[in-house]
């Protein structure tokens, strides 16, 4: 594991909050089942108790292991989308990560090769004041959060547009999907992978 990760890993895992970059924006990372660590990341950005976050894998396979209800049709989806910069809304018949919110489960699977060997998934949540602009460089994460986080690892210039945000709740059964928010991932990429294709065009 290189440094960066062992840390990252060391930090969710002994409940503190982490300020990282991800393949989109920079972000805030705790334990998704650590009541007191997920407060703090919400207090930190001042981000309101009732909106759900999503739950970060580094691995795909890691995170199609952790959620084996999912079914064959929206698992060979996301084999094909995964990773990259989308957020997937996937149902949750089981309730898993409770503390993330929702209706059903935001799902991440960033394309980082540097914390791909971390196996424990994360709650993550853009490192930013509630309703303020992305983070593309550390210096534009605020100074309040950078401070009141427990670690900050510097991952340089990041390409600055969030992940593109997909309902996947209704493809298992009926196909449905649709763009809840615009971001790094185009629309048509999306297409080509329900289609059968790869996300790359």
């Amino acid at each position: 594991m290189v440094p960066d990760a062992a840390a990252f890993e060391r930090c969710i895992a002994g409940g503190g909050v982490a300020v990282f970059g991800a393949d989109t924006v920079y972000g805030l990372a705790c334990d998704p089942e650590d009541r007191a660590a997920v407060e703090r990341l919400y207090a930190l950005k001042g981000r309101a108790p009732r909106k759900p976050s999503a739950v970060m894998f580094f691995d795909a396979a890691v995170a199609l292991d952790a959620l084996p209800e999912l079914g064959p049709r929206t698992r060979a989806l996301m084999a094909r989308l995964l990773p990259g910069g989308l957020t997937l809304l996937l149902p949750n018949p089981h309730g898993r990560f409770p503390l993330a919110g929702g209706e059903g489960l935001g799902l991440r699977v960033p394309d980082m090769p540097v914390l791909r060997a971390v196996r424990r998934p994360v709650l993550q949540s853009s490192a930013n004041a509630a309703g303020g602009p992305d983070a593309r460089r550390l210096d534009d994460v605020p100074a309040a959060i950078r401070r009141g986080a427990d670690l900050v690892i510097d991952a340089g210039e990041l390409p600055g547009t969030p992940s593109t945000v997909i309902d996947l709740r209704g493809f298992e059964d009926a196909g449905e999907w649709a763009v809840v928010r615009p971001g790094a991932v185009p629309a048509e990429a999306v297409e080509r992978a329900v289609a059968g294709g790869t996300v790359a065009p």
